[in-house]
Formats: structure tokens, C-alpha cells, sequence
């Protein structure tokens, strides 16, 4: 019995490895899954035929380059073979959306949300509404989506699928698990958003093949203050995590935090604390619960127009940004920092005060400062992480309940 259950964990994890294959490098031939897994090509014409059996993989015919010959067998998902709903919160809309086996986005919505209500109730009914609607449109049976991918700002427990903390909610919890039961019975994952934007940039720097990319930070600029750090193993494998850095202690300057705490760096860099003190207003005022774009625009104006307070507050939320990075590369390492998020745009305000609060850390000073890139497009990395994390999932709940591993 023994060594049937070790043949048969030999025979998933072998599986996983063809799949993940798949899922980096797209369809393959059957000697390129061969190469990029170090599987002997027996074992690889063994899985793809009981994964082609059990309707997970399909073949496909490629024509060789120069036309002539027989064309190339090559190997890639059944789109058909299972679905995946995302579901991105943010402080104004939730996005919906729709993709199959393969990858490919098949549908997509968002609603707007009421900023005044921050009540999770209207909230609930919404979302399994938006979910019906997703599978009713698609006309997908809700049997068909095997995973539905959350998304959210603040503190998540991936573990029960409960968003125990958001800039949307405040500490009103969501359990998901509990909205969704018993009508789907897709598994749930919950991340913090910008845990997936460092999954996703990680992925995208290593295909693009950055030499020596140990590990790479992500940091979100906005309503709320986020960071995802994405660490590679010897082995390359991806870890990520996403510490709770905007509500970080910074200062001791009494600036009131949206999480009820004083001195936090979102207090000084996110959009209300950045409004409160180009405004002059008291720091311990309580926080608007949403900045419109077009009123940030118009401070960011003022600063590049020379407006002193305008410019202050600027530098002021790029000093707590530095500070903070600071003693995130003082505990890591130095590694390239990925800017995103709506707060890209005054970019150029932050940055003078976020290098001077860099600074400040020895390490910064000995060996210099990391790699800073601005990448605008967040919610398309946010899509990625979804995507790529989901989809992992889905390959091994496939090869489990399909190829009868155990």
C-alpha cells in the first residue's frame, strides 16, 4: 500500500511538473516538456497521454517554419476543462472575471461601489449576484468553475477565505467561504492585491530574464498603502508574502491612520494623509474615507506649480515611503522595487523624499540604493497573480479528482 502511495505522489508531482511546464512556456512538443521539466521523454509521453485521456490536455498540430514535412505535435490545456472567476475589490468599483483552463479571459464587468456605505451587507448580496450573472452569461454551469480568486487591500486570512481588515470595510469582516456555500463549490482563495502585483512582476522579470533575481518588492501607491515582496528559492521555486507595511508605525507625529493607530506610513503617504497635509488640516482629523483622482490632480498641480504646502506634503509622504523600504531592505536584501498603483502619477513628487528616507538605512548608504521602476498598469498585474495562482491550483484539484491520484 505503501509504495502504490508513493507511485502515485511520484506520478502528481511528475503531472504538476508537465502542467507548470505549460503554463510558462505555452504548448510544447513533447521532447521541449522533456527539456524544460529534466523528465525522461517515457515519462512525458506517458502523462500527456493519461492527462489528454482524462481531457485536461488536447493536442495541437504546429507547421514546421519552412512548410515542408509533417507538422510538429505539440501539447497545451483544454480550455474547456474548468473555469476561474477573479474578483478584484478596490475602493471604488469590484471587477469581475471569467477565464478558462487555458488562460484566456472570456469575460469581464465591474459595478461600481458606494463609498459611502461601508457596510459589508449591500456588499455580499452584490457579489453573489455578480457571480450568477458572470456563469449566467458565459452560460457555464457553476459546477464548471473549479476556483474563484479574490482579491483585496489590508489583512486577509487565506486559510478561511476571511478578509479580516480593508480600507473598503474597516474592521467589518467578509467571510467568502460562508457567502458562496453550498451553491458554488469552487475552491476560494483570498490574497492581499499587492501580494499578487509582486507575484506577477516576479514572473514577468524572470521571463524577461533579469540576471541574479533573488527577490523583488512591490509597492502600491494610493487610497491604502501596499507592499508584496517575492523571494525565488534555490530550487526557483516563488514564495510571496505581504507584510502589513502601510500600517506600519513610522512617526511619532500623531497623524491619525484609517486602521484607528497614529503615526502609520499610509497616514503620511496615502491620498488622505497627503490631502490632509497639503491642506494644513489637523493631523489627528479623521481620514476622508475616499480621495477622488481629480482632487489628488489638483494638489499634485499646485505642487508643480511651486505651492509650498502642496510640495510638502509630497515629500512628506515619499519621507514615510523611503523610511519604510528602508528597514524592508535592512531586514531582506537590496532588490528592485516595483512602484504601481494610481499614486504612479505624482511619482515625481514622491520621489525626492522617498530616496532621502532610503537613506537613512546603512545598508542603502554602503551598498547603495535598490532599483526603483514605475510600473502604472497595476490592475493588469493584479490580473497576472490571479491568473498564475489560480491556475496552479486548478492543476493540481485536476490531476487529483481526474488522473485518480490520491
Amino acid at each position: 500500500m505503501l509504495v502504490k502511495s508513493s507511485t502515485e505522489l511520484v506520478r502528481q508531482q511528475n503531472s504538476a511538473l508537465v502542467l507548470a511546464s505549460l503554463r510558462r512556456h505555452g504548448p510544447l512538443a513533447h521532447t521541449d516538456i522533456s527539456h524544460h521539466t529534466g523528465l525522461a521523454s517515457a515519462t512525458v509521453s506517458a502523462i500527456t497521454t493519461e492527462l489528454e485521456k482524462a481531457e485536461v490536455l488536447e493536442r495541437r498540430e504546429q507547421q514546421a517554419a519552412a512548410s515542408r514535412g509533417r507538422p510538429r505535435v505539440i501539447f497545451g490545456q483544454r480550455r474547456g476543462a474548468g473555469y476561474l472567476v477573479t474578483v478584484r475589490i478596490s475602493s471604488d468599483l469590484v471587477q469581475y472575471s471569467l477565464a478558462d483552463y487555458g488562460g484566456t479571459l472570456t469575460d469581464r464587468f465591474e459595478e461600481a461601489r458606494n463609498q459611502a456605505d461601508s457596510s459589508t451587507r449591500p456588499f455580499a448580496e452584490a457579489f453573489v449576484a455578480a457571480l450568477d450573472r458572470l456563469a449566467d452569461r458565459s452560460r457555464i454551469g457553476r459546477e464548471e468553475v473549479l476556483v474563484v480568486s479574490i482579491s483585496s487591500k489590508g489583512l486577509v486570512d487565506p486559510a478561511s477565505a476571511r478578509l479580516l481588515w480593508s480600507p473598503v470595510f474597516g474592521a467589518e469582516q467578509v467571510d467568502f467561504a460562508a457567502l458562496l456555500q453550498p451553491r458554488w463549490r469552487a475552491k476560494i482563495l483570498l490574497s492581499n492585491e499587492t501580494l499578487l502585483v509582486a507575484h506577477a512582476m516576479a514572473l514577468r522579470m524572470e521571463k524577461a530574464g533579469v540576471e541574479n533575481l533573488h527577490a523583488v518588492a512591490a509597492l502600491s501607491l494610493g487610497h491604502s498603502i501596499g507592499l508584496g515582496i517575492a523571494r525565488f528559492d534555490r530550487g526557483g521555486d516563488l514564495s510571496v508574502t505581504a507584510p502589513n507595511f502601510g500600517h506600519m508605525l513610522n512617526s511619532s507625529d500623531g497623524k491619525l491612520c484609517r486602521c484607528g493607530s497614529q503615526g502609520c506610513i499610509e497616514a503620511s503617504a496615502g491620498f488622505y494623509g497627503i490631502l490632509r497635509t497639503a491642506f494644513e488640516v489637523p493631523p489627528d482629523t479623521i481620514p476622508a474615507k475616499f480621495v477622488p483622482l481629480a482632487e489628488m490632480d489638483k494638489i499634485a498641480l499646485r505642487a508643480r506649480q511651486g505651492h509650498r504646502m502642496s510640495e510638502y506634503a509630497f515629500r512628506q509622504a515619499g519621507l514615510a515611503l523611503g523610511q519604510g523600504l528602508s528597514r524592508m531592505v535592512s531586514l531582506y536584501e537590496n532588490m528592485p522595487i516595483a512602484i504601481t498603483g494610481p499614486g504612479t502619477r505624482y511619482f515625481d513628487l514622491i520621489r525626492r523624499g522617498l530616496e532621502e528616507g532610503l537613506g537613512q538605512s546603512q545598508q542603502v548608504r554602503l551598498l547603495g540604493a535598490p532599483p526603483i521602476t514605475v510600473v502604472p498598469e497595476e490592475a493588469t498585474l493584479v490580473l497576472e497573480g490571479h491568473l498564475d495562482r489560480a491556475l496552479s491550483e486548478m492543476d493540481h484539484d485536476i490531476i487529483t479528482a481526474r488522473t485518480g491520484a490520491e
